[in-house]
């Protein structure tokens, strides 16, 4: 009796833990379709986090409570998706003006990438912990301090990325869930953070 105790408890770990990899490959797909709008990623990444965050609390949650999540991250998140742009137009600019030979290039050209990865990170930090009510600006201002303070879990969401983009490289459907993936790492490099 004992046994088939443990191997059902087991077996539900097990099927518990399946079911959260399933559910963040499927949040993966609700963050692509609700970044389709570009300067929507933030609100569609806070949105997905939101959703994670519930799911591991076991607090339920789906598709209404993402697309509300969305909709109310989107008021002020739209800001930080175009800030991203913008930013991401500036490297882009001071690479073509290394390339062109600009005097002192090549430390000018190492600085704008660098700059950029921890402004995404920053960006996915601060949607990993946003709730309903909070002002993206304070929220990025403290995930920019929480980037340079938590090394370790700023590398983790540097690689997360770079695993995107590989699977974007490689077979690009595979990208799309995997954004699902780095939600959660997100998520869980937060709470890490916050236990500390």
């Amino acid at each position: 009796m004992a046994e088939v105790r443990v191997k059902a408890r087991k077996e539900s770990v097990f099927a518990e833990r399946f079911g959260l990899f399933a559910e963040c490959l499927l949040t993966g797909v609700w963050i692509a379709v609700a970044s389709l709008g570009v300067v929507t990623f933030p609100a569609a990444f806070a949105a997905g986090a939101r959703h994670l965050r519930r799911r591991t609390a076991h607090q339920g949650g789906g598709r209404r409570e993402f697309v509300a999540d969305f909709c109310t991250a989107v008021r002020g998140g739209w800001a930080a998706g175009l800030a991203g742009w913008v930013a991401a137009g500036l490297v882009w600019v001071d690479v073509q003006a290394v390339r062109a030979g600009l005097p002192g290039g090549p430390l000018v050209g190492a600085v704008g990438p660098f700059a950029l990865i921890g402004l995404a990170v920053a960006g996915l930090r601060a949607a990993a912990v946003w709730e309903p009510g909070d002002r993206w600006r304070a929220l990025l201002a403290e995930a920019g301090r929480r980037t340079v303070l938590d090394p370790a879990g700023s590398f983790l969401l540097v690689g997360g990325v770079v695993l995107v983009v590989c699977s974007a490289l490689l077979i690009a459907p595979l990208a799309v869930p995997v954004l699902g993936a780095v939600a959660a790492a997100a998520v869980a490099v937060e709470e890490r953070y916050r236990r500390r």
